[in-house]
């Protein structure tokens, strides 16, 4: 049976309660307007339920702490399609074995989890060392992305931590919402559909009319740093994979 909840991770947590209540032997979960073959039965559909998810909390901070509940939250952040599957079967996995299963690799679900976590991390590491900002006339520093996961939540420690001095933005243009930090606090926030359209490529008129001598300046110096005769493209790219120059004020000169 297909058990169908909304988009919150707190959905998920009342999903698996639902699991449980209903004795669902055969469950697949999966976000509402995500597209379920004909094949399924009817899904049962979840509303986010405090009282669940706050029961299912409980029960998984007695067996895999509040370290094994962050370590799902984070596979559930890649959005990848098996994603609801794999933590659901790692739950079952911990209950069924009453205590902490996470470092159990021999097991199929928590194998899986932990290779998400990884591939989760690493775009979580690059997105902090490749995130470029350009300060517009408000002074409000702004940048766009587009992960591969829903990496957002996990940036905000390193860009609150590195840029306290600084009001900023980074929006990801993939899922169109971003994270905002006013010198205090930091909060997500959303556009309003028609102020969309110019995010990806904003005009020159909302930035400092010295951001583009910046920009020039940044480029002509990593460009004299650039040594060609040690130049390895191989090595390069495995560091600096393709797919995030787009976010890199140097990738606007030519390296190959």
């Amino acid at each position: 049976m297909v058990v169908v909840y909304d988009t919150t991770f707190e959905g998920l947590l009342s999903a698996v309660f639902e699991v449980y209540e209903h004795k669902v032997e055969n469950a697949c979960i999966r976000k509402e307007g995500v597209d379920i073959p004909q094949l399924f039965e009817a899904p049962l559909l979840v509303t986010t339920d405090e009282r669940k998810t706050k029961r299912v909390l409980t029960k998984l901070k007695i067996l895999i702490g509040e370290e094994g509940i962050i370590k799902l939250w984070k596979a559930w952040l890649t959005e990848e399609d098996d994603a609801e599957d794999c933590i659901l079967g790692t739950i079952r996995y911990a209950i069924e074995q009453k205590v902490n299963v996470l470092s159990d690799f021999g097991n199929l679900w928590v194998l899986q989890l932990n290779q998400q976590l990884k591939k989760i991390g690493r775009e979580k590491h690059r997105m902090e060392a490749f995130v470029r900002f350009q300060l517009t006339k408000d002074q409000l520093y702004y940048a766009t992305v587009e992960p591969d996961f829903n990496v957002l939540p996990l940036l905000i420690k390193h860009f609150q931590s590195r840029y306290a001095d600084q009001r900023w933005v980074i929006f990801d243009l993939k899922r169109q919402y971003g994270i905002y930090y006013d010198l205090k606090t930091t909060e997500f926030i959303t556009f309003e559909k028609e102020g969309r359209a110019d995010l990806k490529i904003p005009g020159k008129e909302i930035f400092q009319e010295k951001e583009e001598l910046y920009q020039l300046l940044w480029k002509d110096y990593f460009k004299s740093t650039n040594i060609k005769s040690r130049k390895n493209t191989k090595l390069h790219l495995q560091h600096v994979p393709r797919r995030y120059w787009k976010y890199l004020t140097e990738k606007g000169i030519d390296f190959d």
